[in-house]
């Protein structure tokens, strides 16, 4: 009985969560809306900040369980993105709160997992020494990091699939021709 109360505690703030934004939403709402008394909230939760902690980290646990291996940055993107664009109201009500600090390091945890599945399966473990694979990765997680951040900033209005791939397209472009000047291929 625990656990169900606990998923239709997490059920009922998703829910609301879609429906406006988080400083407009309290653990009344919560518990009315799953029918529950304040005592069952708080015998699960400590307050709405740890509600919204729980239920962000147990997302990104989630996804980095659906996708063990990734095999290109496009399905790291995707992944990525999965949960944003199935609930963009609650995620941007997320984002422009107080717990917007809790849905970062989420973001950044998902990014992590993701660009280092991707980049362990595309790259041998002998093929390049730890830092570089360290440097690699820090490069991928940052660049989906930061494209999710500026794609959240603006509303989550633009095509963020395009813009990404169009920049490892033009990173591809750029690092080729640097090859070809230090090899004298010009």
């Amino acid at each position: 009985m625990s656990n169900l109360t606990e998923k239709a505690i997490k059920a009922s703030a998703l829910k609301l969560l879609n429906e406006k934004p988080l400083n407009q939403i309290t653990i009344k709402d919560i518990t009315e809306d799953c029918g529950i008394n304040r005592n069952s909230f708080y015998y699960h939760f400590r307050d709405l900040p740890s509600l919204i902690e729980t239920m962000v980290l147990e997302q990104a646990e989630e996804i980095i369980a659906e996708y063990p291996s990734i095999t290109s940055l496009e399905q790291c993107l995707d992944a990525a993105l999965s949960f944003a664009k199935n609930n963009r109201r609650a995620v941007m009500h997320i984002y422009n709160s107080v717990s917007r600090d809790i849905y970062e390091q989420y973001l950044w945890r998902v990014c992590e997992q993701l660009v280092a599945s991707y980049v362990n399966n595309v790259i041998q473990a002998d093929a390049i020494d730890s830092f570089d694979r360290e440097v690699i990765i820090n490069f991928y997680k940052c660049a989906c990091f930061g494209y999710m951040l500026d794609w959240q900033r603006g509303g989550m209005k633009s095509d963020l699939k395009a813009q990404f791939m169009r920049m490892l397209e033009i990173k591809k472009d750029v690092i080729g021709e640097i090859a070809k000047e230090w090899t004298g291929l010009s």
